[in-house]
């Protein structure tokens, strides 16, 4: 492995100075899709191609290899492959993860299944929590105790050690997470317990509650680091195969995997923290919608990325997705920043089903990649999404990818004849009403991220991305009141051109009770000032130059008594500034606040009390529709987000007059209602340029995705590419 890590910076040294294309590449659940970015000229080429469960990086190395061959690319050239992956997320939806121990303080053995006693369903009395990953008997105590302030009331033993190192030994653990109470305030018990079991067991992944998740609140973090040794085995394997199979292939080229919050990082850190990659694919669509709203020049979108077996919201204000620091995965409690996304099971691929109520119901069950939809020819005989937008002429009997993965509308047809049958409608009318299903999950995902956290989704832009997201886009965003609509230039993969424009990203965080007042904010920044100097080394060993870095800072604070925290954001730094240290910079509303230097130049704005707390009013305010100025606040984490910036945005330039409407290449006939047929020009989204305007009705196809536009509604290709469309007033379903 040694000799592995030396020949792969090696690599990554000649790539920083040879190479000029870096790739992104995200595997869903259907399609791997591709972006690839020439630096030297600013061009952009796409690839998809159906994902390879078995072994996702097969179809990562064919699509690469396929990609370069047709647009004449040399490997060699190839610098960077940031990677959005499913892998530790099936593993922990299919339980294929390792067979894992676990060491902790006496007393806390069934910690994992007490929780917080809470049911997984409200109305349910019988549902029960997924059994925890770790077998009870592969739980091992070991006798010691750190109190609340860090101190140890019961000593480690070298003798306790020793026996948790052959309890684990005989175990047959392929991995173990150590997880002792209070080592967020002191882990010397965690490390010297894991550094025993690394020497005892070399070839076992240890990993302490400290390293994974440094917060308050046990059960969260022990369930995080318990989730992370699950999934070591699974992903370390398959990251490892991934850089040899690259290296063969691409040998400048170095790897970042995207992880859930929404930035890369190394393949080191996606070995020894393959739980922050739980939902590494839809955090890269949130990103990469953060990116084109920017470039379009809207603060507000609310995005819909709908692929082949699911669909993923997002709220994204002021050009930034949402983080949140705690949710469910798999039915299991992460405690890690993660983009807030909200997951239907609407894709391309779900499967229209009756009930035992004898009600229609459409997915969250997906005929996948394969078999696939009925229409695809590989054996599926079930009615999908899919099948029910090519019975309604929204989809091109030539098919997908360019034609290369035809579609059978007699399959389609045949699928969905015992539902119509059964329903007493024609085809035409039961395929709409599958839309009409699908739609309506959608449209509830969104009103769980929006209407239900107090935003108006009238006043957002709904934007549509993903294989399938800009077919429904429309009648989602009409059962919602919005009226614009934005489907970026590549919408199949939104994703992987997110993964391009990803920064580098750690997160630091402290865990301890500060008062909102004076002598807190001294403590305040004293941890500033320690997480500062861990940012400013994690940044050295990335060899991320000083204009590019940038730290953002923010604090869990509540009201003293409350039992849950709110994140406010206080302040960040600039990139670039005066001789590239960058500079510190306040947020809006934030007078008096002081600055905190490090040794090296780097400093970071750290608000007065007074500020921190009307910052915090306004957040409280804005959560709950209430906050009260006068009860005291008290600190309880302190964040710290480290990025280290990769893209250099190319200058947009002036594509001056776009010159006369295409001539549509085809024209067919399609049911936007179950009733009337319309016949439609169809246009090849390649031949339309900026400042080309299209009236319903109209479809627009490219090699990722289709775009309808629906009579009396209006588009216009804008200077960046992306398609705006203005709903009509009178529109309607």
């Amino acid at each position: 492995m040694d000799e592995f890590s030396n020949r792969k910076r090696a690599r990554n040294e000649a790539g920083t100075s040879r190479g000029r294309f870096r790739v992104g590449v995200d595997v869903g659940g259907t399609f791997t899709d591709f972006c690839l970015l020439d630096e030297a000229s600013g061009t952009i080429h796409t690839g998809k191609r159906p994902s390879t469960p078995d072994n996702p990086a097969r179809a990562i190395i064919e699509g690469l290899q396929a990609l370069a061959s047709r647009h004449d690319i040399d490997l060699e050239g190839l610098r960077r492959l940031s990677h959005g992956t499913t892998v530790g997320t099936n593993a922990l939806i299919q339980r294929r993860g390792g067979n894992i121990a676990m060491v902790t303080t006496r007393g806390f053995r069934d910690l994992l299944e007490i929780g917080r006693q809470t049911r997984p369903h409200m109305y349910s009395l019988v549902e029960d929590h997924p059994p925890a990953l770790v077998e009870r008997r592969h739980r091992f105590e070991i006798e010691e105790r750190m109190d609340a302030s860090g101190s140890a009331t019961t000593e480690l033993t070298s003798d306790a050690v020793a026996e948790a190192v052959e309890q684990v030994r005989a175990s047959g653990a392929d991995a173990c997470a150590v997880c002792l109470l209070f080592a967020f305030r002191n882990p010397e018990h965690e490390n010297r317990v894991s550094a025993a079991i690394r020497s005892a067991l070399p070839h076992v992944p240890v990993c302490t509650s400290f390293d994974v998740q440094p917060e308050f609140r046990e059960y969260e973090r022990f369930s995080t680091t318990v989730l992370n040794a699950y999934l070591q085995p699974v992903l370390g394997a398959y990251v490892s195969n991934l850089e040899e199979e690259l290296a063969r292939v691409a040998p400048q080229a170095s790897i970042g995997i995207n992880q859930s919050s929404g930035g890369l990082m190394s393949p080191e850190r996606a070995r020894a923290l393959p739980v922050r990659t739980a939902l590494s694919g839809p955090a890269a669509g949130a990103i990469g919608a953060a990116h084109s709203a920017k470039l379009a020049g809207r603060r507000n979108v609310i995005t819909l990325d709908m692929g082949g077996t699911s669909a993923d919201v997002a709220l994204i204000r002021d050009f930034q997705a949402d983080i949140s620091f705690e949710r469910d995965v798999a039915g299991f409690s992460v405690r890690l920043p993660a983009v807030d996304i909200e997951t239907v099971g609407a894709g391309g691929g779900s499967i229209a089903w009756f009930d035992r109520d004898g009600l229609l119901k459409v997915g969250p069950a997906s005929a996948g990649a394969d078999p696939g939809p009925a229409c695809y020819g590989r054996g599926g005989d079930r009615p999908t999404v899919t099948d029910a937008n090519l019975v309604l002429g929204r989809l091109s009997s030539r098919g997908l990818l360019a034609g290369e993965m035809g579609l059978d509308e007699s399959l389609s047809r045949a699928a969905f004849a015992p539902v119509a049958e059964r329903l007493g409608f024609d085809l035409e009318r039961t395929a709409h009403g599958v839309l009409g299903i699908v739609v309506a999950n959608m449209v509830r995902a969104i009103r769980t991220i929006s209407v239900e956290r107090g935003y108006d989704p009238r006043g957002f832009t709904l934007m549509a991305f993903g294989g399938a997201g800009p077919l429904h886009a429309r009648d989602v965003a009409l059962s919602l009141g919005m009226r614009e609509i934005l489907v970026p230039a590549a919408p199949g993969i939104l994703c992987a051109q997110g993964l391009i424009v990803s920064d580098l990203k750690e997160d630091f965080v402290a865990s301890e009770r500060i008062p909102g007042d004076a002598v807190g904010l001294r403590r305040l920044t004293s941890l500033v000032h320690t997480l500062t100097t861990r940012a400013r080394a994690w940044f050295d060993a990335e060899s991320v130059p000083a204009p590019n870095r940038r730290l953002e800072l923010a604090v869990d604070a509540r009201y003293v008594g409350q039992n849950f925290e709110l994140v406010v954001p206080i302040a960040a730094q600039n990139r670039g500034g005066p001789d590239g240290r960058g500079e510190p910079v306040e947020h809006v509303g934030f007078a008096g606040a002081t600055t905190r230097s490090t040794d090296d130049g780097d400093s970071i704005a750290i608000p007065a009390p007074d500020a921190l707390r009307e910052r915090f009013l306004e957040v409280h305010e804005s959560a709950y529709g209430y906050a009260n100025p006068h009860d005291p606040i008290e600190i309880v984490n302190v964040r710290l987000t480290a990025r280290g910036r990769l893209f250099e945005e190319p200058a947009v330039f002036d594509a001056g007059e776009p010159g006369p409407l295409p001539e549509p290449f085809e024209r067919r006939t399609v049911r936007f209602t179950p009733r009337d047929a319309v016949d439609c020009p169809v246009y090849d989204r390649e031949s339309l340029r900026a400042g080309h305007t299209l009236n319903g009705p109209a479809f627009i196809e490219q090699l990722d995705s289709t775009t309808p536009i629906f009579p009396d509604d209006e588009a216009v290709v804008d200077r960046t590419g992306n398609l705006v469309i203005r709903i009509a007033e009178t529109g309607s379903g």
